[in-house]
């Protein structure tokens, strides 16, 4: 099973690969500024269909420079959203030489709050990723913490990863590359920062900025980027924003969720046209199905839009 899923993984990266060097000027739709208001609408009618919702939703055309903005600078509770900054900073260090993926750290499942440092421990039975808790006291590979914490969204992995790097510079550098007002201030589960109101946090715009750095080579070294991608295209979570495009359409994407809160960041990648990038925040939702309705239907209309010859 595990060598179908690789392989499935790599012919996904392939095509999303190929849509990127097939491109030629002239040969991506480009829709027009009507095209764009009837979008406009349209995503606003379905948000407004779901009794209570709040959305931010922020598109931009890779192709053109186009965006899309709907509440987009509305802060928003990121869940695990955050995790895409904490991967950036960890391939730039990688860039750097200052760590390798490579090497190991020893798993542990005790972290400090960021409120006054006292412990706390993460639980199997609220984590995406059980599995990694059976291997607590060994060491694992910072790449496969890194492809845990994405393809997973492993909360384990995620803390591991931040209490090696410092929350402060993966805002930092999410920051440098132009998301402005997006807020890495901790792990995850420190209840007590929690209650405290210190959370970490984002719009729709911050995110597409650094899901554009990713697709542009910008976020890090283009090595660096193609392995991000690579990760994001083997994302296990695709019953938002992939749900309302083509079956087989490679989307490079993180998820994330807590209560009544349901999010999808993405860089899409068409088989005729430039890439583009999607990002979808909800909040006021209950049921995390009615979430990933009302983001599958965006994502659709939006699709319908941009590959529109």
């Amino acid at each position: 099973m595990r060598s179908l899923r690789v392989l499935r993984a790599a012919t996904i990266a392939a095509a999303a690969l190929s849509a990127c060097s097939a491109l030629r000027p002239g040969h991506a739709p480009v829709p027009s500024a009507a095209d764009l208001m009837a979008l406009r609408a349209r995503i606003e009618l379905r948000i407004a269909g779901v009794p209570g919702a709040q959305a931010g939703v922020w598109l931009h055309d890779l192709a053109t420079g186009d965006t899309l903005a709907i509440n987009a600078t509305a802060s928003f509770h990121a869940a695990s959203t955050m995790k895409v900054p904490v991967m950036i900073e960890l391939f730039r260090r990688a860039d750097t030489g200052a760590l390798r993926l490579d090497s190991a750290i020893i798993l542990r499942n005790q972290f400090a709050s960021i409120v006054d440092g006292s412990s706390f421990s993460l639980s199997a039975g609220d984590d995406s990723d059980s599995s990694l808790y059976a291997r607590v006291g060994q060491p694992v590979t910072l790449r496969e913490l890194n492809d845990r914490m994405i393809t997973r969204s492993s909360n384990l992995a995620t803390n591991a990863v931040i209490d090696l790097l410092d929350a402060r510079t993966a805002q930092a550098t999410a920051r440098a590359l132009g998301a402005s007002t997006i807020q890495v201030r901790r792990g995850v589960e420190d209840t007590k920062a929690y209650n405290a109101g210190l959370n970490n946090t984002t719009s729709a715009r911050d995110l597409g900025v650094l899901m554009a750095a990713l697709a542009q080579d910008r976020a890090a070294s283009p090595a660096a980027c193609e392995a991000m991608r690579g990760v994001l295209l083997r994302q296990e979570f695709n019953r938002e924003i992939p749900a309302g495009l083509p079956p087989g359409t490679p989307v490079a994407h993180k998820t994330g969720w807590i209560t009544a809160t349901t999010h999808d960041a993405a860089i899409i990648y068409p088989p005729r046209r430039a890439p583009y990038v999607l990002v979808i925040l909800t909040r006021a939702i209950p049921r995390r199905a009615d979430a990933q309705q009302l983001m599958a239907g965006i994502s659709r209309d939006v699709w319908a839009v941009m590959n529109r010859e």
